[in-house]
């Protein structure tokens, strides 16, 4: 049976380290960080998401700010709003919840953020940083997912990488954290997308795969080969006759790519809560840099 790389158990162990960073700077007189969330509108999954960031905020008890806009909201009034927070110092990391509204341009909202403040990672500053293997916010999937790779020992150095899925998101940064001269790093890396040919065969060579397509169960066993590390970084809703009306499915067709693994992360309890904890990361990282 391959090893589970469990999101949900090891959240809960940075959660902890969080925990005790926080009250000791509580002891110490220090600041204690505070992040703030912007929603424009009430997209169900990003409401979702933006109060499981505040719920966990509190748990680990760090403030937290959480400015929620009609729908009907401007850009420039957006961007008002994140001048704002910009020149708040009570405020450490911010994000503003994607997708946006269609009647907002998300790159003008992006490029508006105090990088210092961006903990999403998704500032051209921030993604150009990381590119030169400068210190930086590093957007909070990849950040989840080389910290899993990192606290599960898995090997990298050496290994041939596939990522499938180009996004600015997750996988041109997976692309490039994992080919650096660090660790978890230094791997061959073969990114494929929408237009590659012969996708099959090139995951067949693949020490490792990222599956971050957003296609549920698009990795099926035929694609892998014995002994690989899977990462599965897909998270699909698809209608589903029981209690809940719905079942989770990630990129990667669990139950027939799992024997087949040395390691394989499951969805849900993989990625995504390793996803909100690197904000929480980013945003202790913030409280240290700016203050």
């Amino acid at each position: 049976m391959p090893v589970i790389l469990d999101g949900k158990k090891l959240s809960q162990e940075i959660q902890l380290e969080i925990k005790h960073t926080i009250e000791e700077r509580r002891i110490n007189g220090k600041k204690i960080p505070h992040l703030a969330a912007v929603l424009v509108g009430n997209d169900g999954a990003s409401t979702t998401y933006v109060n499981s960031k505040i719920r966990l905020c509190k748990a680990v008890g760090m403030q937290s700010t959480f400015i929620h806009l009609d729908a009907s909201t401007t850009e420039s009034e957006l961007l008002k709003i994140v001048h704002d927070i910009n020149q708040n110092d009570d405020i450490d990391g911010f994000i503003v919840q994607l997708p946006l509204p269609k009647h907002i341009n998300e790159t003008n909202i992006i490029e508006a953020i105090n990088p210092k403040k961006d903990v999403d990672g998704f500032h051209p500053i921030n993604l150009g940083r990381m590119q030169l293997g400068l210190p930086a916010f590093i957007s909070a999937t990849p950040a989840g997912i080389v910290t899993m790779l990192e606290r599960y020992q898995i090997e990298t150095a050496g290994k041939h990488c596939v990522v499938i899925g180009r996004s600015n998101i997750v996988g041109t940064p997976m692309s490039i954290l994992l080919s650096r001269n660090t660790n978890p790093g230094n791997c061959t890396v073969t990114i494929c997308h929408s237009r590659t040919k012969n996708l099959k065969d090139i995951c067949l060579q693949a020490d490792i795969i990222v599956a971050a397509l957003g296609k549920p169960e698009f990795v099926t066993a035929d694609m892998v080969k014995e002994g690989a590390v899977v990462v599965d970084v897909g998270i699909s809703r698809l209608d589903a006759d029981n209690e809940k009306g719905y079942v989770i499915k990630g990129d990667v067709k669990f139950d027939e790519v799992a024997p087949k693994c040395a390691a394989i992360s499951p969805v849900p309890g993989g990625v995504g809560l390793m996803t909100v904890v690197s904000l929480l990361m980013n945003t202790m990282k913030a409280v240290e840099l700016n203050n």
